[in-house]
């Protein structure tokens, strides 16, 4: 059943398991066992990944009795990681409004492609001369991830297998701090992505054949149909010839190529009832505007 079916929120969550006032039946968070209590460190890291994944949309409303029903803890347990959160920028606290997802604009969204020039070609370049076969291999099995993904139709695991290309050069780069920046601004990238990025999903057949194989997000996320991450084996072919000059000029290109999809025309949908941003809730526990765009002229 969905609301659409034409019920009520009140009349849907009684039919399911939930109460007349429309809350609805909680299942607990993927990956927490009945009967545990989850870290401060781990609800922060899976609120991150529905980020990333591009399963929680920008402007997300985030209730903290809702989080708190999920992760199975009390409200106060949720509130400092929504204030780690919005440290971040990834999250906006807002008095008497409570969170939700940051939507990022064009000010800030061109700050992050700035940010991610100016650290990540750095990064890139400790990498290489850090490099192992071990490390090489982990990139590249982000890369065939990806495409595996992709071609499954699996558009959250082929987000996050880009996303992880980029996180994995920063964790064995050896710099803790710009790491710790990186890892930032990849989240926060995927929220710009979400809001003013290609509107085709990965595995999507409308897709348009012609979208540049540089629509990417966060990290090198192809759009269109049978489209290869040219960019990161790119990338990983250099690495691999220790040739940290030629790396860094074609991360630079790849950033370049990614913020050239953005398109700040674009405008938000309304409100809507997000189902399924946690796998194993049987309800949406959260209320999303999904970021549906609407293209001038379209």
């Amino acid at each position: 059943m969905t609301m659409a079916d034409g019920l009520n929120p009140g009349a849907l969550a009684a039919a399911e398991g939930g109460d007349a006032a429309g809350r609805p039946a909680v299942a607990p968070e993927p990956g927490l066992e009945r009967g545990t209590t989850p870290t401060d460190q781990a609800i922060y890291q899976r609120l991150v990944s529905a980020i990333m994944d591009q399963r929680l949309a920008p402007n997300t409303k985030l209730a903290e009795d809702h989080l708190a029903q999920v992760f199975g803890v009390s409200r106060t347990r949720i509130r400092p990681v929504l204030a780690r959160l919005a440290g971040e920028r990834i999250v906006t606290l807002t008095p008497n409004r409570g969170a939700r997802v940051a939507l990022p604009g064009e000010r800030e969204a061109r700050e992050v492609f700035e940010t991610r020039r100016l650290i990540e070609p750095r990064l890139l370049a400790l990498f290489v001369q850090r490099q192992t076969p071990a490390r090489v291999a982990e990139l590249a099995a982000c890369i065939d991830g990806e495409e595996a993904a992709r071609r499954a139709g699996d558009r959250h695991r082929a987000i996050r297998c880009s996303g992880d290309f980029h996180l994995v050069l920063a964790r064995h780069a050896g710099h803790e701090t710009l790491g710790r920046i990186l890892q930032e601004m990849v989240s926060r990238t995927s929220l710009v992505l979400m809001a003013w990025g290609p509107l085709a999903s990965v595995g999507d057949a409308a897709a348009p054949a012609e979208v540049a194989p540089a629509a990417h997000a966060p990290g090198c996320h192809c759009h269109a149909p049978g489209c290869h991450c040219q960019a990161h084996r790119a990338l990983l072919d250099a690495i691999r010839l220790r040739d940290a000059g030629m790396a860094q000029r074609l991360m630079h290109e790849h950033l370049d190529q990614i913020e050239a999809t953005l398109d700040f025309r674009a405008t938000a949908a309304d409100a809507h009832p997000l189902a399924g941003v946690f796998k194993d809730a049987s309800h949406s526990l959260i209320d999303s505007p999904a970021v549906l765009h609407k293209r001038a002229g379209a």
